[in-house]
Parts: structure tokens; C-alpha cells; sequence
């Protein structure tokens, strides 16, 4: 069921925030828990039902074995321990593996003559990923002694939520458990409906104004690549631009949503996107995209391999091998693991950087700048792979985008066979991402500056601030008839498909 349906938006939302507080008014607070938890398997099960025994099995299988491992941590058997994590890991890998690279494992199997088997036709079940390493954190932290959960349906909840089910963001056990337990859940608050229903309108007009309008443009581009046409230069890096600001919306509108719906329930999602196109490095972007991705990847794999503690040649191994198994994480494809592999070796070349370097670094205006742009043109270039649906379509784009023409600028538009509209459309997305505020810093007065990790960082910008005021209502007001009457024909978010 998409945020961006009717059904949702007139339906499902609005009846589950009712019987929600229904049930809180009553100070019935395990009623209002277990109603969530019924209304997110609800929300699954819209897509197909098939695949709701597998999260429940997923989610009983974790749950208890979490029971064990807290059970054996506490007795201080420490063997034992590590037996039971290795086995929970292995079993929820082992079925994220069937499921999404059982395929692509036998067709590249067949592709080199090791076998003659066809590649099993099996349907991905929705947001196997992120269940997947939500849980695996989660046991991964019981072995820590960091957390242990007794209560199944406050463990319910903690998986199938369904703001952050399908694409995140993938949160802790910690950061969720004490709000589900707070007495005050299902407290009907007119703050939070208010602050949450802004924020997710605001996520909406991003997905479905500006995301999905300059979808076709990106689309034209690569399916031309696909088909084996010739690409220009101007429609490489139109196509490519187009893309990159497409995905960027349509991940921080579900991000915003996700944040936006919690709220209205009075929980407080981690925030998961941040300004990344305005970071002035690969590390720096990587701390702003996918915020909740980066952390599981640094603390349940890149420190585990060793991180930075077994010297500089180990480090990189270690952050490059972390970076292709994350963009493997994001779809099973040889175009996957060249953006894993592109941003595996962008790090490095950072880090590098940083360490030669030193502290003699400039702050200036200029040099900030000059950063950022480095950094957003090598982002938009590996966007190229992570979008192509083949290698060679791919390289038919990096390979337009790096071959320039010896012509003027005014000849290559006039060269663009896409809509000319597109040249203006992209310098608007660019303004708006380089120097207009987020939603967090937008909405910072109803959100807490150090959980969301808000800094208004441009000064003639500190203005635009939500409040209880007419102005205020105002822009939301505008951003919510343009998003809902943009809803003739939702389409799903990008992120859904990992």
C-alpha cells in the first residue's frame, strides 16, 4: 500500500489513527499496541499476502531466538553465545540470499558454463531487506548485553511499524522499545497530528510534484541507453542529472513521510536523509544518505571486519569490501556492485585525502563550494550504474557524459533532444537543493534539534521556519493541495524495490 494512494491517504491512515486512540483514550495501552501491530501486517499483506507467514516466521524464529541468547549472555556463556548469534545471522541471511540472489547467483553460474540450471523465477517479498537487518542488529545487540526484549508484542511492533517497514529508516531496538513502553502511547495529541500530517506533506509534494515529474526525462535517457541507441553528451548528463534529482526527492519524500506518519502516532523516527547533495565529500555524503544504512554497515560489518584498527592498508580493504557488499544490499546486479564499488573507491580516495592532508584545510567559501560540486558530480556519475538496467547501457552513459563535443554551449542544447524544458527544470531542483532548508531544519521548532540533527547552516534561509502561524499553514496548505491533486496516478518509491 503506498503512502501516495488514496487508500491510504483517505482509508487506511485515517481509520488506524482512530481506533489507535480509540483504544489510548481507554487507557487500553497493549490494545493500542496490538491494533498497530494488526493494522502494519494490514498494511504488508495489501501488496501480497503470500509473503506475510514469511515476516511472521522471520519475526517468531528472532524473537525467540533473542530470548536464548539474552538467556545465555546473562549466564556469561560466552561460546554458547556465539553459536546462537552465528546461527541467527546465518539463518536471516540465508533466506535474504534465497530470496533476492538465488537468481542472480544461478544465471551467473550458467552465464560462465558451471551449470546448466535455469534461474529459479522468484518474486522478492517487500522490504525483506530492511526487516532482514533490523533483526540482525537487534540479535547482534542482545550478544552486546545492550538490549533484551521479553515483551513479543512490543517486539511485534519494533519489526512490522509500518511507517519504516518497507524502506526505513532500519532502527535500533533501543531508540524504538522506551517509546513503545512509554504509558503515554495512544495519548491523543493535537501537537503531534499537526507536526506529523506537515511533515508528511510535505514528503508527499516531493514525491509526487517533483520526484515523479522529472522521472520521464531520466527514464527517456536510459531506456534509449537500453535499447542500444546513441546517447549525446547533453542528453547523457540531462538524463543522468535527471535521475539523480529524482531519486534524491523520492527517497527524502518517503523519508519525510515515514517521519511524518510516525509522529502522528506520537513516535519519533531517526532521521534517515539529511541534505546529502549539499555534502562536501563522499564521507561527508554517506553520513547525510541513508543515515540508518550507513550505521548498520559501520557498526555490524565495517567494525567487525577490523575498521581502521589493523592499519591504513586494512582500513581501505575493509571500508571497499563494506561499500560493494552495500551496494550488492541494494540490488542483486553487476550495475550494483559498480556503484558499491565506485563509492567503495570514492571513500578510500577521501580518506586518503583527509589523512595527507592533515588539518590544513580551508573553510572558505570557495573551496566549500568547489567540494560540494566535486562531490555531487561524482555522486551523479555513479547514480549512471545504480539506474542502468545493464552494464552496457551504463557504459554507453559514463561514456557520452566523459566524451564532449568541441562545440559551443549554445550547440549543445541546441543538440538535446529531450524537451528543452528540462535544462530550466534541472537548474530549479539544483537551487532548491543547494540552498533552500530541509524539512527537518523547516519544521525544527516542533522537532527535537539533537535527535534530528538539525543546523540551519545558510543564513538567508533561517526564516523559513514552520509555526502556529498563518504564513506557516499556509505553505503546507500549498504543498498539500499540489501533492494531492497530484495523485491521479501514484507510483511506487524507488527504495521499494531493494
Amino acid at each position: 500500500m503506498l503512502f501516495n494512494s488514496e487508500v491510504f491517504l483517505f482509508v487506511f491512515l485515517p481509520l488506524t489513527l482512530a481506533v489507535f486512540y480509540m483504544a489510548g483514550a481507554l487507557r487500553r495501552i497493549r490494545v493500542a499496541v496490538f491494533l498497530l501491530v494488526i493494522a502494519s501486517l494490514i498494511y504488508y499483506a495489501w501488496w501480497n499476502p503470500a509473503y506475510v507467514p514469511l515476516i511472521l516466521g522471520s519475526m517468531v524464529l528472532n524473537y525467540l531466538l533473542g530470548l536464548a541468547l539474552a538467556g545465555v549472555v546473562r549466564r556469561q556463556q560466552r561460546r554458547r553465545a556465539k553459536l546462537l548469534l552465528t546461527l541467527g545471522v546465518a539463518g536471516n541471511l540465508g533466506a535474504l540470499g534465497y530470496f533476492k540472489y538465488a537468481g542472480f547467483l544461478v544465471a551467473n553460474l550458467a552465464a560462465v558454463g558451471v551449470t546448466d540450471m535455469t534461474p529459479p523465477d522468484i518474486l522478492l517479498p517487500l522490504a525483506i531487506s530492511f526487516f532482514t537487518f533490523q533483526q540482525i542488529a537487534y540479535l547482534a545487540d542482545v550478544y552486546q548485553d545492550k538490549v533484551a526484549e521479553n515483551n513479543p508484542l512490543s517486539y511485534a511492533l519494533f519489526v512490522t511499524f509500518f511507517p519504516q517497514l518497507i524502506a526505513g529508516p532500519i532502527v535500533h531496538h533501543s531508540e524504538m522499545m522506551p517509546q513503545f513502553g512509554d504509558k503515554s502511547i495512544g495519548r491523543f495529541k493535537l501537537a503531534n497530528l499537526l507536526a506529523g500530517s506537515a511533515i508528511f506533506f510535505i514528503g508527499l509534494f516531493k514525491k509526487v510534484v517533483i520526484a515523479d515529474n522529472i522521472a520521464p526525462f531520466a527514464n527517456t535517457v536510459f531506456r534509449a541507453a537500453e535499447a542500444g541507441a546513441t546517447v549525446s553528451f547533453a542528453d547523457a548528463w540531462a538524463g543522468s542529472l535527471s535521475y539523480s534529482f529524482q531519486i534524491y526527492f523520492d527517497f527524502s519524500g518517503y523519508s519525510d513521510m515515514a517521519l511524518g506518519i510516525a509522529r502522528m502516532f506520537g513516535i519519533c523516527l531517526p532521521i534517515n536523509f539529511n541534505s546529502p547533495y549539499k555534502a562536501t565529500g563522499i564521507i561527508d555524503f554517506w553520513r547525510r544518505w541513508h543515515m540508518t544504512l550507513s550505521r548498520f554497515l559501520r557498526d555490524y560489518l565495517y567494525i567487525p571486519l577490523g575498521g581502521n584498527r589493523l592499519g591504513q592498508r586494512r582500513r581501505y580493504a575493509n571500508m571497499f569490501v563494506v561499500m560493494l557488499l552495500g551496494g550488492l544490499w541494494h540490488g542483486a546486479g553487476w550495475t550494483f556492485v559498480a556503484w558499491g564499488a565506485l563509492h567503495g573507491l570514492y571513500l578510500s580516495i577521501n580518506h586518503g585525502w583527509r589523512a595527507w592532508r592533515g588539518e590544513a584545510r580551508s573553510d572558505s567559501v570557495v573551496a566549500r563550494a568547489s567540494a560540494t560540486l566535486l562531490t555531487f558530480v561524482l555522486v551523479v556519475f555513479a547514480w549512471v550504474f545504480f539506474r542502468a538496467e545493464s552494464f552496457a547501457s551504463a557504459l554507453t552513459i559514463v561514456t557520452a557524459m566523459v566524451s564532449p563535443p568541441a562545440v559551443s554551449p549554445r550547440a549543445l542544447l541546441a543538440g538535446l533532444t529531450l524537451d528543452r524544458e528540462i535544462v530550466l527544470r534541472l537548474a530549479l531542483l539544483g537551487v532548491i537543493v543547494a540552498f533552500l532548508p530541509n524539512t527537518q531544519q523547516f519544521m525544527r521548532r516542533v522537532m527535537d534539534p539533537e535527535f534530528y540533527r538539525i543546523r540551519v547552516d545558510t543564513r538567508f534561509t533561517a526564516w523559513l521556519v514552520w509555526g502556529s502561524n498563518p504564513a506557516s499553514a499556509c505553505v503546507v496548505a500549498l504543498f498539500t493541495a499540489l501533492a494531492v491533486m497530484s495523485l491521479w496516478q501514484p507510483s511506487e518509491f524507488l527504495y521499494y524495490q531493494f
